[in-house]
């Protein structure tokens, strides 16, 4: 055992010596060792309760012949950091999660692991940890937030966003608003809608990395906590057929990830996310790689903000397991695939059925012929750009209009907001992109405000930064090259006319070479300006977002 370098023979009697002052017996610590990650905080609404899915994981493993050992990480809660300076921080949380885990694992030498996640950056910065350091690991979430109810109508967190956009248009009242705001999020768990937590968790199952049932059921079901029980007894498994993370996200994993992912429809944030991933298992996963599949891949769940189903009715329609039965049967993924289980995906697949074929269509059937993204090229993005085209109105599929054009969030949000943008605008947000912010912003206030104003079928929205995954419309992000790196977007100006075809994955700037070359020569990059060592320091080694806004080597 890893273990065996801090806790075996004479020389290791101080470490046990250690061990004992908390309390730990000799037979206990003569157990594999099991960390145990809980990034519980009292902020997060996905983690207020994740020490309870902890302390079921733990008690699996203690019973399994394990030696659990707690510890945290941070977590960034991305809906209360939205659309101001905290933002900055989101995104870069990512690797300083995965950095914590490699310190707290080594430095320990922990055996194996069992990830305890929910929202947003946690997810795929423990995944990430976990490739990297290729011990055994299971994951496990703490499950979707239920949907409230308003009128006889579900509603998420992405209703009350847009309804800040209905007050500011005056179309609601401050009560109405209120009212908005006290029913969307009804109890801990993460967005009830195919936001990026719930994509992400979805893509955890999917790769399998984690149980059947990891990304659907809800957090307040005891059947969340069963599976907790489950992961900590998988996880000595694990451990005792040395199965690691490497001989589970190989390429043929990530292929039937992205699959799932274009059959939900989910968050434009996994085309960030995934190649991320696979960067820290030594896969290529690109963005041409998701447009390849999502050309091929119908999109069969019409999940909130693009459609009407939330998380919970995907868990009783038999959630991402049956996603996958209908994309087996339709030879869209790959059923040889090992999973945390110990069983293939196709041996996980026997006898699953779909519960109701609304929320999961057949292949045959589908809400979309082509999968939930798209990615498009041009001028403007010539290493790409990602648009969730099931969200988007088919008005908007195809779109020409004058740029209006800003420098940061924030003055985008107040033009918004102000009533001055117009029907047919096309609005950038540049600078920030990775670098540009830094740490490329989710932008779910511009996008939910146009949305509310109900100009989202008029007015697109383009940027080097991100969105969230309740946006909806043409929102269209991770232009690259970036505006600080130089790319085309940072010399678009005022009035330009953007052009758009999404069918024909084209988003192009309608000015010519020699213009632009002669706009070069006077750019002058513009940098936010931050106060922050932090800040700077990812400033200087992170990628481009059509890379997964790794660190650089």
């Amino acid at each position: 055992m890893r273990s065996d370098r801090a806790k075996k023979g004479p020389e290791r009697a101080p470490h046990r010596s250690l061990l004992k002052a908390s309390g730990y017996t000799d037979w206990e610590i003569s157990r594999p060792w099991v960390g145990v990650v809980n990034p519980y905080n009292a902020i997060i609404p996905g983690h207020v309760h994740l020490n309870r899915i902890t302390e079921a994981v733990k008690s699996a493993v203690y019973a399994f012949g394990g030696f659990p050992l707690e510890f945290p990480v941070i977590g960034v809660c991305d809906g209360i950091a939205m659309n101001h300076e905290g933002m900055k921080y989101s995104l870069p949380s990512r690797e300083l999660i995965m950095d914590s885990i490699e310190v707290m694992t080594k430095a320990h030498a922990l055996d194996a692991l069992v990830l305890v996640t929910n929202c947003d950056k946690i997810i795929p910065g423990m995944a990430m940890a976990a490739l990297s350091l290729n011990i055994p690991t299971v994951m496990i979430s703490g499950g979707p937030m239920l949907a409230g109810v308003s009128a006889g109508k579900d509603v998420d967190l992405s209703n009350i966003f847009e309804a800040v956009g209905k007050r500011a248009a005056d179309l609601i009242t401050d009560d109405d608003l209120k009212e908005i705001e006290d029913i969307t999020c009804p109890t801990c768990g993460s967005c009830a809608g195919m936001f990026t937590a719930n994509t992400m968790n979805c893509m955890i199952e999917a790769l399998g990395f984690a149980l059947p049932g990891n990304g659907t059921i809800p957090a307040v079901y005891s059947a969340r906590d069963r599976l907790a029980k489950e992961a900590g007894r998988h996880i000595m498994m694990l451990v005792e057929k040395n199965i690691r993370p490497s001989d589970i996200l190989t390429e043929k994993a990530f292929l039937n990830a992205v699959a799932v992912d274009m059959a939900l429809g989910g968050s434009t944030n996994t085309a960030l996310h995934l190649p991320a991933l696979a960067h820290a298992a030594g896969v290529s996963l690109t963005l041409d790689d998701f447009e390849e599949i999502s050309r091929k891949t119908p999109h069969i769940c019409s999940m909130s903000p693009g459609g009407s189903h939330h998380i919970q009715d995907l868990y009783a329609a038999g959630g991402v397991q049956a996603v996958m039965a209908r994309l087996l049967e339709g030879g869209l993924i790959d059923g040889s695939v090992l999973t945390v289980t110990g069983a293939s995906v196709k041996e996980n697949l026997a006898g699953v059925t779909v519960k109701d074929s609304n929320v999961i269509r057949p292949i045959d059937d589908p809400y979309h012929a082509q999968g939930g993204l798209a990615i498009l090229k041009g001028n403007i993005a010539p290493e790409g750009s990602v648009v969730k085209q099931s969200a988007v109105d088919p008005e908007m599929l195809k779109h020409s209009g004058p740029a209006r054009v800003f420098d940061s969030e924030e003055a985008a949000s107040e033009a918004i907001l102000t009533r001055k943008i117009n029907h047919g605008d096309v609005v950038v947000i540049r600078y920030e992109g990775p670098k540009g912010g830094p740490g490329m912003r989710e932008m779910l206030g511009p996008t939910s405000a146009l949305a509310g104003m109900g100009m989202d079928k008029t007015v697109a929205l383009i940027t080097d930064g991100r969105f969230s995954g309740a946006s909806r419309g043409a929102s269209i992000g991770h232009v690259s090259p970036e505006a600080a790196a130089g790319g085309i977007i940072a010399l678009v100006k005022e009035g330009d006319t953007i052009e758009i075809d999404i069918p024909a994955r084209r988003l192009s700037l309608a000015v010519s070479d020699e213009e632009l070359e002669n706009r070069r020569k006077e750019w002058k990059p513009f940098e936010s300006d931050i106060d922050s060592m932090f800040l700077r320091r990812y400033r200087t080694f992170v990628t481009s977002g059509s890379m997964g806004a790794v660190f650089r080597k």
